[in-house]
This record gives C-alpha cells, structure tokens and sequence, in this order.
C-alpha cells in the first residue's frame, strides 16, 4: 500500500519528559489519519517531527516518500501545515497574507494574484478579500490560515487541532473543506481532541498518550474492540445522582460521565447492567432511564485512556512550550 506518511519508533525527549517513545504511524495516500490524546500527549510533536521543523532523537520517518532528516527540504515542498492558532498577518488584507505566502513559494506575482483569488473564492472569503485580517472573526481566520496552507498546492496536509475555538457552523465549514480536499487525493494528518470531529473525517485513527501510541484501527473498529457498550443511568430523582455515579463507577471500574443527570460509562462486561440494577434497588434508587448501547469514540478513548480528550497530561507544559 502506498502511504504518503510513514513513521517507525519515534523518539523526542524534552529534559525529563519524554514527549514521544517510539511511534509507529503510517497514513496511506488520500486518507485521513485522526491523531488523537490529550493535551500533552505528544500529538503536537509527532507533527513538528513529521513536518521537519523539529528533529527526532531516534527513529525513522517519510513524507511523501522523502527522508523528513536526509531530505527536509523535499519534504517542504510537499506539504501544507495549519498549526493550533491561526498564523496570519493580522494588518494584511486577506489577499496580502495569500501573496506573501505565494511569493515566498517562488511564485511570479501574477500566478501568486490568481492563487489568492481562487483560495479566497474557495473559502468564501472573496467579500472579505480586501478588509485586514484583524477584523475577521475568528472561523474567517482559520479559513485563511487553511488556505495559506493550500498556496502551493501540497500533497499531503497536517492539520494540528485546526478547529480549536471555533464556532459548530465554522467547524463544519472546515469539515467539508477537508472532506474536499481528500477528494481531490490529497492526504492529511489531523490531530484533534474532539472525537466527533474525527469520528466525522478520520478513515483511521490512532490513539496516544504519554508519547506512547496505544490503540489503532477505524473508528467503528475502535468501539468494538474498547469499551463495546455504553450503560447510561438517570434516576427519577435528580438528588439520587451521587449514588447513581457510585455505583456505576465502581462497578464499571472507571470515572462516568453526567450530561444532564444522564449517568454514562463504558462497559465489556454484560453483567455489569443487572449488578447496577439490583444495587441501586436495594438503595431504592428509582431509575427513570436505563439503556445499553454501542460506545461512541469519547467513551472508547476514556476506556483507553482513563481521562478525557480535553484533560492535560503532565506533558502539557513542556509540549506547549515546543510548539
């Protein structure tokens, strides 16, 4: 299989912290690859490792079929890269950030002017072509700061947490300008700490935390073979809510969600269901809603994890201070 991203064992360690400790990715071409953990678990360093602007202590790595060490500078005319926060000129207009980007790829002034021009018209930033960016809200710079990206037309795309505190209507704007771009064979790497969105646009996905990579597969491969089941509990009375979360947690030996006095876990074990019940009916807890479902991709990474995509590792400090 032909993969535009391939990497085997590797390393980054920052002083004491070991940001990365021998990853395994390989993305084949005009595919998504969903890269996914906590804050600090190494995601934004396998990127700057990847896209050659920071060098592995160990292991191997291509993009594109290039040497990200031996051949870096192949590897950059490759590729596009949208970092966490949008890189702009904020006192240049939307079409000023287009061209200087366009120029300093090497392209003449007139090629330059029409990439702007399609960019803009692409990402429906025409009517704002000539405003600065510092009047843009904040999806109209992400948008930008994609299509900066997009200048020189890469191959293959890395996208580090690209919809980071945008609006639901910009994050799908972005979605579908993702899902185009694969269409049109392009390959990208996303990291992302909300699940839906790479349930939404990943073909795989791969899992890590602590540097470590710890699961891989599809999305509906994931949910089967981590945390198959979801158990969600509400009681009739909202004030049985502590005892609710008791029970279920110690009995699916992990810490539930609440969403609206909707108690939530993941569970392997179909036992788990009938032990909640007679628990809680010997506590005389009432249960308005009682459900076992599929697991979706948040309760699989909380299975694998044992946090939440949001919550920090002890990485976070270090890995912030990289980027």
């Amino acid at each position: 299989m032909d993969h535009s991203i391939w990497a085997e064992g590797l390393t980054k360690r920052f002083g004491e912290t070991q940001a990365l400790a021998g990853v395994d990715l390989a993305v084949p071409t005009g595919t998504v690859l969903g890269l996914l953990g906590p804050n600090g678990a190494g995601k934004t360093t396998a990127v700057r490792a990847l896209a050659t602007l920071l060098r592995p202590d160990a292991g191997r790595a291509t993009v594109g079929g290039y040497d990200v060490l031996r051949e870096a500078h192949q590897v950059r005319q490759l590729i596009g890269l949208t970092g966490q926060y949008a890189a702009v000129d904020e006192n240049l207009t939307g079409t000023e950030n287009l061209l200087l980007i366009g120029r300093l790829l090497g392209q003449s002034r007139r090629d330059a002017r029409r990439r702007a021009a399609e960019l803009l018209e692409d990402f429906g930033l025409s009517a704002a072509a000539d405003r600065a960016t510092k009047t843009y809200s904040g999806g109209m710079r992400r948008r930008l700061d994609l299509a900066a990206s997009l200048v020189g037309r890469p191959r293959i795309l890395f996208l580090d947490e690209p919809t980071t505190g945008l609006d639901p209507r910009a994050r799908q704007e972005l979605w579908t300008t993702v899902r185009e771009l694969v269409r049109g064979g392009s390959t990208v790497l996303l990291t992302t700490q909300y699940l839906d969105e790479a349930d939404a646009l990943a073909d795989n996905i791969a899992v890590i935390d602590h540097g470590k990579l710890i699961a891989t597969g599809t999305p509906d491969e994931l949910k089967t073979t981590a945390g198959a089941q979801s158990l969600a509990v509400r009681p009739a009375d909202p004030s049985d809510l502590p005892t609710v979360v008791a029970v279920v947690g110690e009995l699916a030996q992990t810490e539930p969600e609440i969403d609206r006095e909707v108690v939530t876990a993941p569970v392997t074990d179909p036992a788990v269901l009938p032990a909640v019940v007679r628990r809680l009916d010997d506590a005389g807890v009432v249960i308005s809603t009682l459900t076992l479902r599929g697991a979706s991709l948040n309760e699989v990474f909380l299975s694998l994890t044992g946090h939440s995509a949001d919550e920090e590792s002890d990485q976070t400090t270090t890995e912030r201070v990289r980027a």
